[in-house]
């Protein structure tokens, strides 16, 4: 079944932007409703314009990784569309190689390095251990970045 917000979000986008592609992907941040309701809070904020993921899952789960013009339909913790955000660059880097400026752009906590490198190695273990590999530094991570084009 399709949710409702999100095929009304972009049918309204789309009036505004008629050369819109007929794809895009909709989806929440995090693992729960909490992170997902906090982050795309941060979004609609113009706070967060990046976010990184793990490599590996995309791997084993046979998807798509994101790609530059690509529309990405923003999902609170219940579900809801809350933003549409085109991603504007992708890179794929081993963990131990993310940058300051990437975390900073993630916008979540001080926004430093260090928060980041603790908040997401905590979940990338917890995302590991579910598939029964372990985490280190020189993990590759999708750094992806994106602009927020309507809310």
């Amino acid at each position: 079944m399709k949710n409702d917000s999100v095929t009304k979000m972009w049918e309204e986008y789309r009036k505004f932007h008629p050369n819109a592609p007929q794809q895009y992907e909709a989806w929440a941040f995090g693992d729960s409703k909490e992170m997902a309701d906090e982050l795309a809070k941060l979004v609609l904020e113009g706070t967060k314009t990046a976010t990184s993921s793990n490599y590996t899952i995309y791997e084993l789960e046979n998807e798509e990784l994101p790609y530059v013009g690509l529309h990405n339909i923003i999902l609170d913790g219940d579900g809801g569309a809350v933003a549409i955000a085109v991603t504007t660059s992708v890179e794929i880097v081993s963990f131990d190689e993310v940058t300051a400026e990437h975390a900073y752009l993630e916008g979540e906590g001080d926004r430093t390095l260090n928060y980041w490198r603790a908040v997401h190695e905590s979940f990338f273990k917890k995302e590991f251990e579910t598939i029964n590999k372990i985490f280190d530094s020189k993990i590759p991570v999708v750094c992806e970045r994106f602009e927020l084009v309507y809310k």
